[in-house]
């Protein structure tokens, strides 16, 4: 039986091994799926799943999460990108790169001095989108831009076709166009 996240958060804090196997138990394959959608490549997955376990023990403690899931999802997706990113430098047009152009017209590019400030700001926004929508909606935005899963298997698990699936996410794109332009985020 998988401890509680509050009770593994404990084991960081006392510096027990046991953290790190009661992570894996618990979010390992969710770790593992984050890095895949990302990746693709076997040895790159094992390695950032790794490296996500490494810095989940050097970030707890000073770091309290309240959600764990949702903390080492934020780690295991950040490893993925630095390393999807090293690998794709030269070459583009990978299943990830997809769904990242999906989005591309829809939000801003943050390329001036003030992109820390642009993105926070941006990051309220997008929260303040998602809240909005119904709960399916928001399932099927964040798992095609935040999990970069394929629309198929977004698809199966809402038990809708792929068509559908599509359709709804370019609403979704649309919609988010057009809140960020109601709120001057975008001309």
């Amino acid at each position: 039986m998988c401890l509680k996240d509050h009770e593994i958060v404990e084991l960081f804090f006392e510096r027990s091994e046991q953290a790190i196997t009661e992570l894996i138990l618990k979010y390992g394959a969710t770790i593992r799926n984050v890095a895949s959608n990302i990746l693709g490549n076997a040895q790159d997955i094992e390695e950032c799943t790794n490296d996500t376990y490494l810095q989940v023990w050097n970030r707890i403690p000073p770091t309290n999460p309240t959600f764990l899931g949702a903390y080492v999802c934020r780690v295991a997706r950040n490893v993925s990108l630095k390393r999807y990113y090293m690998n794709t430098a030269a070459k583009r047009n990978s299943h990830y790169d997809v769904a990242l152009q999906e989005l591309e017209a829809t939000i801003p590019a943050l390329s001036t001095v003030e992109s820390d400030y642009d993105a926070k700001e941006l990051t309220q926004y997008l929260n303040r989108f998602l809240q909005s929508l119904r709960r399916e909606d928001r399932y099927l935005f964040l798992r095609r831009y935040w999990f970069g899963d394929s629309v198929q298997l977004i698809a199966r698990n809402l038990n809708i076709s792929a068509h559908t699936a599509s359709v709804r996410l370019f609403r979704l794109r649309q919609k988010l166009q057009n809140y960020l332009q109601k709120e001057g985020m975008i001309q």
